[in-house]
């Protein structure tokens, strides 16, 4: 333990770094602007900055231990459309689905619903020969002509990646691996192949085609980020492996991302919901709503019973994903937000200023007012030493931006900015709606964890809207998210499928399976570097009603004997309370279709211990600054975080300032430290 266990997370406007040092046993957190031209840059500027400024023995690159980090690279070459060029090879009678899709079940009378345009186009799908049945038997051999001639359109024409997504490779890989043997021995063993069987290994061709062409379209532009990335750290002498997050709330390491880039899509907002498991251990708290607002985002996701709110399918602006992942709903909802107006009203977002050239504040010629302008204008963020003292801000361009946009709706720079916070807030706490309320999930009943560089100046806005007793500012809010990335495991992820009645399930052939698939899922994690004595499989299960479309993942003990022993009432059961837990309601005793196995390998990690924060001795330090609230400007009280110690309680209005955040706290409330340096907000009597 002698060492230095470090994250990262890149985001859209700055690159957070968390370094835990195993010398000391105390944490420290920084972040730098992230540079879009070159990620690298940001994210070595970040870390030199925080290992220069170690309180402890003097650190460099080469002392690092352990090195993680969260990534939004293939999701924004995704979202932005900077994929590759992709050829998919798909059955030949059924070369169409990918464009046929589903229909929109849940919007059948919505006049304005447009399909989601595909990452491949008609003419870059080509039609393979070979078939068969749902049973995985050959009906008709591959067609490998029709597979060499694609080789050759592929080289002509300039494609970067394959897919192939052919009809029931789950049940029968055969002609996928058969082709991608052919593809490889035409094209050389670089090219970049995406087989559906491999990227989602389920049921339901489009849905399966569809996680396949998403990888390919990414994986290239995933592939060199990661390539240049651990070049560069070698180069400052970083001897451990790399370690990337992935969607499903575990880490892997670069050289397996490489090979599985689908599984890096949502990196980088998911280690917030990780950190959100940590906390919810050290609060005793079970039940968390994360929510993380950063400089372009706003990410919201669950904590329910002390673990992640994870899902085995997502929707990516209507096109479906197979893997698992854990349920975050993002909206364009950020510090850097442009707010505009339309139609005479006021908008704020999904347009965002980015990092450059940054909100009006930012002076970096930026002109357009934001979030961040209207919370510097109220009074909410100091002007000086934003960002962990990166730079300064201007508030005359700030309230020049906002005065600019006040003229068109009548309001003055003062009243433009509370608008811009109160229809920023809105939007947030709607999101938080559409992943609670709307699923018959109750927010009073959870607490909320505000993170991000912007979530604690609004968390406390957005708990009064929607009746939330308490709020939970951790510590580094700022860069909580690469923080929970040090707090995860190394994880790999396998399904099976498993299509079968309840009455027709045979608990020994389903145990039987399990086992295989386990040891199969240990054996994955020696390419990650587990030792045998640090390993461990969970089990699970997808379930549906019969006849019915979607399905729960219920979880097993394993494919041991007291699940065997009262195999059906225990599957029932559960089922049951997950049903009503997420619909409202459940069928008991209604018939159960089983659907796939699911096994989960975890690999644990060396932890980094809780930091406890020492008692309060005497008061602390704080001054006064007019910060405006409800049209009213206050003299509230202006604390550093560093001066709080465990028992400081104080009343709002107030605002905590540290490098990485600020948290904002209106009058009627009241916070206090507690024992792991969390900021507790609570409403005051009445």
């Amino acid at each position: 333990m002698t060492g230095l266990r470090v994250s990262m997370d890149i985001g859209g406007t700055f690159t957070d770094v968390v370094v835990y040092d195993e010398r000391t046993g105390r944490y420290r957190a920084g972040k730098a602007s992230t540079t879009p031209h070159d990620l690298t840059e940001g994210v070595m500027t970040a870390l030199t900055s925080v290992l220069a400024g170690s309180d402890g023995p003097p650190a460099s690159p080469a002392d690092v231990s352990f090195l993680v980090h969260g990534t939004t690279q293939g999701l924004n070459a995704f979202l932005q459309r900077r994929g590759v060029r992709v050829l998919l090879l798909a059955g030949q009678d059924a070369a169409d689905t990918y464009h046929i899709a589903r229909g929109p079940r849940t919007r059948l009378y919505d006049l304005h619903y447009r399909k989601p345009e595909p990452l491949v186009p008609l003419r870059d799908i080509v039609p393979v020969g070979g078939r068969l049945d749902a049973a995985g038997r050959e009906i008709e051999p591959l067609d490998e002509d029709a597979v060499r001639e694609a080789a050759r359109r592929y080289r002509a024409e300039g494609f970067e990646a394959i897919a192939v997504g052919l009809l029931f490779s789950h049940a029968n890989p055969a002609h996928e691996l058969r082709a991608a043997e052919i593809l490889r021995a035409e094209l050389g063993e670089d090219v970049t192949i995406s087989l559906s069987h491999q990227a989602a290994n389920e049921w339901r061709e489009y849905e399966r085609t569809s996680s396949a062409v998403l990888e390919a379209y990414i994986g290239p532009v995933v592939r060199r980020y990661l390539t240049s990335l651990t070049g560069v750290l070698a180069d400052h002498r970083v001897a451990v492996p790399l370690h990337v997050m992935q969607s499903s709330g575990g880490v892997i390491t670069a050289e397996t991302a490489r090979h599985r880039p689908l599984q890096t899509l949502l990196s980088g907002p998911v280690g917030g919901t990780m950190g959100g498991v940590a906390l919810a251990r050290a609060l005793g708290r079970g039940n968390l709503i994360c929510v993380d607002m950063g400089g372009t985002s706003f990410d919201v996701s669950l904590v329910v019973d002390g673990r992640p709110d994870v899902t085995s399918e997502a929707r990516l602006e209507g096109l479906p994903v197979l893997m698992s992942v854990v349920d975050i709903h993002t909206i364009g909802a950020g510090g850097g937000s442009l707010a505009w107006e339309e139609a005479g009203g006021l908008r704020v977002g999904p347009g965002s200023a980015g990092a450059a050239p940054g909100p009006a504040c930012y002076g970096r010629g930026g002109t357009e007012a934001t979030v961040t302008d209207a919370n510097l204008l109220l009074g909410r963020i100091d002007e000086r030493g934003f960002a962990g003292g990166e730079f300064d801000l201007d508030a005359a361009a700030a309230e020049q931006a906002l005065s600019a946009l006040g003229k068109r709706l009548g309001l003055d720079a003062v009243g433009m900015a509370e608008g811009v916070c109160e229809v920023a807030n809105a939007k947030m706490a709607q999101a938080i709606r559409t992943i609670t309320v709307a699923r018959g999930i109750e927010p009073r009943e959870f607490t909320l964890v505000a993170f991000g560089g912007a979530g604690p100046m609004h968390s406390v806005f957005l708990a009064r809207e929607l009746g939330i007793p308490e709020v939970v500012v951790p510590r580094f809010p700022g860069a909580f998210s690469a923080w929970g990335m040090l707090e995860t495991e190394i994880r790999r992820d396998f399904a099976e499928p498993f299509f079968r009645l309840d009455a027709d399930v045979d608990p020994r052939d389903m145990a039987d399976r399990l086992s295989t698939a386990a040891r199969t899922a240990l054996d994955a994690l020696d390419s990650e570097g587990v030792p045998r004595d640090r390993r461990r499989t969970e089990c699970a299960v997808d379930i549906r009603y019969a006849a019915q479309e979607y399905t729960l993942t219920v979880p097993l003990t394993g494919p041991d004997e007291p699940l065997l022993a009262d195999f059906p009432e225990i599957i029932a059961e559960r089922f049951a309370r997950q049903h009503h837990t997420r619909y409202g309601h459940s069928n008991k005793g209604a018939p159960l279709e089983f659907v796939a196995l699911r096994v989960t390998a975890l690999g644990a990690l060396d932890g980094a211990p809780a930091e406890t924060v020492p008692d309060a001795e005497a008061d602390f330090p704080h001054r006064t600054r007019g910060v405006v609230f409800d049209g009213v400007e206050y003299p509230a009280r202006i604390v550093e975080r560093d001066a709080l110690r465990r028992g400081h309680e104080f009343s709002g209005p107030a605002i905590v300032q540290e490098p990485t955040a600020t948290t904002v706290v209106p009058p009627g409330y009241r916070v206090g430290l507690d024992a792991g340096g969390s900021l507790v907000i609570r409403e005051e009597a009445k």
